[in-house]
């Protein structure tokens, strides 16, 4: 499990395969077993390589959206990365963050903010709460982050229809979001 700085807050990451790693995180966190998570890739194109069931439309505008400060909902008809999922493996959260520094992170991690469910994000790594920092594997301080968290946008209709919507507003204003998918 690792702490680690984003684009956005501090978030807390581990191996998307391993059952044992994602029930600690959620531990961790106080998560509820049925919220999914995000996979998160750190170069956007092994994050498109990883999915290639994703249709023309939905690929391109992931190679506008992305990298960037946002989640995207995708349809998951392969039910890849279940653990991440929750109970609804025909979705799933995709993040690629602007991260120059870790772009050669070759693996995917299920990503969470670095918080106990329901409580603020942490903007700078001595905001993370202590019992997370301290039972960690790795930490990494990136200094002071924006701390607006990423903007979750729903593409899952996107190849069929054209359809998006904004589920949570962040980092990336809606307009931003519409300037890029229009």
């Amino acid at each position: 499990m690792v702490v680690f700085p984003a684009d956005t807050v501090y978030g807390l990451a581990c191996d998307p395969a391993s059952q044992r790693a994602v029930d600690r995180l959620y531990a961790l966190k106080g998560r509820a077993p049925d919220k999914p998570a995000a996979v998160m890739f750190f170069d956007r194109d092994r994050a498109l390589h990883a999915l290639p069931e994703l249709g023309e439309s939905t690929r391109a505008a992931l190679t506008r959206l992305l990298p960037r400060s946002v989640t995207v909902l995708l349809p998951n008809p392969r039910h890849r990365f279940p653990l991440a999922c929750g109970p609804d493996p025909d979705t799933l959260g995709l993040r690629v963050p602007d991260l120059p520094a870790l772009s050669a992170v070759a693996v995917p991690v299920l990503q969470s903010s670095a918080n106990h469910a329901g409580a603020p994000d942490a903007r700078r790594l001595e905001a993370v709460p202590p019992d997370i920092r301290d039972r960690a594997d790795l930490v990494l301080d990136g200094g002071a982050l924006p701390g607006t968290p990423s903007t979750v946008i729903d593409l899952r209709e996107y190849e069929r229809t054209g359809r998006w919507d904004v589920l949570r507003r962040g980092a990336v204003p809606p307009e931003a979001v519409a300037t890029v998918l229009a």
